[in-house]
């Protein structure tokens, strides 16, 4: 009990840290998103809107990463049980969705130009640029740490790196076409955007998917995890194993031992510490049976000689 609770009061913490670092960068970013606009149309540089689309995903991203979290700390009740987490996966599956837009978009746009490139400011184009990087630098610096305990906020990280990639070559096609002329470098560097936006948006889109359709979480090796459950003390056999995520971080487990003549106790026990400090699983509920039961009745919670335990961490 003192572990859930200790569990509960940890995770409320981080949530409202993400929720913090969140609302700054969206601050950050609405407010360049606006600049950034107008100058995109003036300067008529499509790697600048290119930009600029990609930061309207950003606060797009930002935005929907906040709302997921305000609505996941709602309580579970009645209707869902597990509670409103779930909405994190939900967000990224939305934004991650949104870059594939995006990315179309500026690839088609990009073909358009290229038998007709329109004549850019390219120093307008490059400060505005310099001063998006500026603001993506920080807003990366502020999300990077919670990247990795979040997929919501990953997918929103990997929003505003992608942006400030975006914001390095704009700097870089304005330069050119400074000292070149050539316009056509400003609808190259768009479409090599698209092109590096779209292999990371597929990383995170396949993730999401993952956890939505309870796959085994990427972090988890389900052979290890079935050789170490055989070789705990007077363990048999095993079966019905499932492990699926509820969020990015919070990995779930069910799974029956076969194992006759053992200490309950004992092996409970010992199977939840494996279960925590080998496979970092937070949550997991064990049945233990005396003798292994027909195939067509696992599953079923009834058989006589079983012991069952939930166990939160």
């Amino acid at each position: 009990m003192g572990n859930s609770h200790h569990h509960e009061h940890s995770h409320v913490a981080v949530t409202a840290k993400n929720a913090r670092k969140l609302s700054i960068a969206l601050g950050l970013t609405t407010t360049f998103l606006i600049v950034e606009v107008i100058a995109g149309f003036l300067t008529q540089s499509l790697a600048l809107l290119s930009d600029a689309a990609h930061m309207f995903t950003d606060a797009a991203a930002l935005a929907i990463a906040l709302v997921a979290i305000k609505i996941g700390q709602k309580p579970a009740d009645n209707k869902r049980t597990f509670g409103y987490q779930r909405f994190e996966i939900l967000a990224a599956l939305f934004n991650a969705l949104m870059l594939f837009v995006v990315a179309i978009y500026i690839l088609f746009e990009a073909y358009q130009r290229l038998s007709h490139p329109p004549e850019i400011q390219s120093l307008g184009m490059m400060i505005v640029a310099v001063l998006g990087l500026i603001i993506n630098l920080i807003s990366m610096k502020i999300l990077v740490s919670s990247s990795q305990e979040s997929l919501n906020v990953k997918g929103a990280y990997l929003e505003v790196l992608s942006d400030a990639l975006g914001s390095v070559g704009v700097i870089i096609g304005a330069l050119v076409i400074y000292f070149t002329g050539w316009m056509w470098i400003d609808t190259l560097i768009a479409v090599l955007i698209g092109f590096w936006v779209l292999p990371r948006t597929w990383i995170l889109l396949k993730q999401s998917i993952n956890i939505l359709l309870e796959g085994v979480p990427e972090e988890i090796d389900i052979e290890k995890l079935r050789h170490d459950l055989l070789a705990l003390d007077g363990v048999q056999d095993i079966h019905q194993l499932k492990v699926w995520a509820i969020t990015s971080k919070k990995v779930m487990l069910t799974v029956h031992l076969v194992a006759p003549n053992v200490d309950y106790q004992k092996l409970r026990h010992q199977t939840f510490e494996m279960l925590h400090h080998e496979h970092h699983i937070t949550e997991m509920t064990l049945q233990i049976e005396a003798e292994d039961c027909p195939p067509e009745h696992r599953g079923q919670s009834s058989h006589p000689h079983s012991h069952a335990e939930t166990h939160q961490h």
